[in-house]
């Protein structure tokens, strides 16, 4: 992963986790449920947000050394990995 990637993912999933621990005493304070469920979309899209950085620098990086390289096997698997981590995703 990229230096700059890292250091971005980073700070996004510590904004995160701050988040959640949010989400938690929002809980134990017995908050308005839709409120909760709203906070919680915007956690997940958050993590989405993360997710598409972290894809972007993977195609950026590691999927085009692969095509660069010339490798066909390399080449099939970085290509499989993307398929494989899209299905899980529903995307």
């Amino acid at each position: 992963m990229q230096t700059d990637t890292k250091a971005s993912a980073i700070k996004r999933l510590n904004r995160i986790e701050g988040q959640v621990r949010g989400l938690a005493k929002m809980i134990d304070e017995d908050r308005y449920c839709i409120d909760v469920v709203t906070q919680i979309s915007a956690v997940q899209a958050a993590l989405r947000r993360v997710e598409e950085e972290i894809l972007r620098d993977h195609i950026a990086h590691c999927v085009e050394h692969a095509i660069q390289s010339g490798d066909p096997d390399a080449q099939r698997e970085k290509i499989a990995e993307l398929i494989a981590v899209l299905g899980r995703s529903g995307r």
